[in-house]
């Protein structure tokens, strides 16, 4: 039994027949839809380019065909283990049960306890059901205010802009996607989004939403500023969901945690994608271990869990890497840049295509690379191979990372 119909759960299912194994197999989801890719959500569906029937993974009859039972519209609410394997209870009073269990229960959006949240064009953005709310309120809306410089909201952002609306964004730090990237870069969205008319304001402490006939209309900012609002998009991070791995007793702390392997600490559970946190070994401190939240580590951890309920133990080594469509921006990165100590810059961020290149010790590290997809997969591909860039060559203009890499190598 895999929880959760997401990207990793039909990796999981997908994974499973690949390897050859024949047991049946449900896949449970909450939603009423087929599993479907998410990404769209933030960077396409809420403008209405695409519907969510066109996101499925695979089509009804692919599910047949591999003898894998969909169940979408449960939400399982208990799990118990017994001599057999186990039992699972949905919210509807149905039971599933199973031999072998796999959680890929992903994460849910983190909500902000803020006066005024429940006016009608307050909208958090997780699934389709969300994404599709959102897209109604947008095609009517003048003013659109994101809270939350992350990158959904800075996705959501862009989108909205670029169909002709007033957007403004609202985040609490000093700057933006400060988690994920490091000063420049995150100097250049900045400057990006206001070149292109969206409203930045950073430190950004809001009192209350405000409203009439319960319509939201204002954000209200610390010191009285007010924001005219007819949609806002609260986009402030996801929390890993844990809940049934806490009913079985298994260890967690920010996500499930697993082994190199996608194992949980009770040895026979398997989980994977957002909701697990596992060894990875491209981070330096924190246990080593890292909760990732992407398409490319959904799908490669599952894989990886998946060979582990056969009894094939395999680490977990993919590069992280990650990608956010912002209108005309592409940002890409590869590699972790926690702990670096020195960064190159390659070509300019007010054209709009450059590389902020990470290095730790003398060595390459991560890369963000902003319409600069060569150089994206170069690192990504040095880091894959355990090889280096030398930072002296690659800050020369006009020169290709691929080139340096084989230079490297062969040194």
């Amino acid at each position: 039994m895999i929880i959760g119909a997401c990207q990793s759960g039909v990796q999981v299912a997908t994974s499973l027949r690949e390897f050859g194994d024949t047991s049946p197999i449900t896949l449970v989801g909450e939603e009423p839809h087929a599993p479907y890719q998410r990404p769209p959500l933030s960077k396409e569906l809420h403008g209405g380019t695409v519907k969510t029937s066109d996101l499925a993974f695979r089509t009804p009859d692919w599910y047949q065909r591999q003898d894998i039972s969909l169940v979408t519209g449960e939400r399982i609410v208990h799990l118990e283990r017994n001599h057999d394997g186990g039992v699972a209870t949905s919210s509807n009073g149905r039971q599933f049960r199973f031999s072998r269990l796999a959680l890929t229960t992903g994460a849910a959006v983190r909500r902000l306890p803020l006066e005024g949240s429940e006016l009608g064009g307050v909208h958090y953005l997780r699934d389709a059901s969300d994404a599709a709310k959102l897209a109604a309120d947008l095609a009517v809306a003048r003013d659109v205010v994101v809270i939350g410089g992350g990158f959904i909201g800075l996705e959501v952002a862009a989108g909205a802009r670029a169909s002709g609306k007033r957007v403004t964004v609202l985040e609490a730090a000093p700057r933006l996607v400060g988690r994920a990237v490091a000063e420049g870069t995150s100097e250049y969205f900045r400057a990006a989004h206001q070149r292109r008319g969206t409203q930045i304001m950073l430190n950004a402490r809001i009192s209350r939403l405000t409203g009439t006939g319960g319509k939201v209309t204002e954000v209200e900012l610390a010191g009285g500023t007010r924001v005219p609002a007819d949609v806002v998009l609260i986009g402030v991070g996801v929390v890993p969901r844990t809940e049934l791995a806490e009913q079985l007793g298994l260890a967690v702390d920010n996500g499930i945690l697993v082994d190199e392997s996608g194992l949980c600490s009770d040895g026979m559970t398997i989980a994977a994608g957002d909701c697990a946190n596992l060894p990875n070994p491209y981070v330096r401190g924190d246990g080593g271990r890292l909760r990732l939240e992407s398409v490319p580590h959904a799908m490669e951890h599952a894989k990886i869990a998946a060979a582990a309920l056969l009894g094939r133990r395999e680490p977990y080594q993919m590069v992280p890497w990650f990608w956010s469509d912002q209108s005309d921006i592409k940002l890409q990165i590869a590699g972790l840049s926690a702990g670096f100590d020195q960064t190159v810059q390659r070509g300019d961020p007010d054209s709009d295509k450059f590389a902020l290149l990470y290095y730790r010790n003398g060595r390459i590290i991560a890369a963000d690379c902003v319409n600069s997809p060569a150089d994206f997969m170069a690192v990504r591909n040095a880091l894959a191979n355990g090889l280096d860039i030398p930072s002296d060559a690659a800050a020369q203009p006009g020169t290709r990372l691929k080139e340096l890499i084989v230079e490297a190598a062969a040194a």
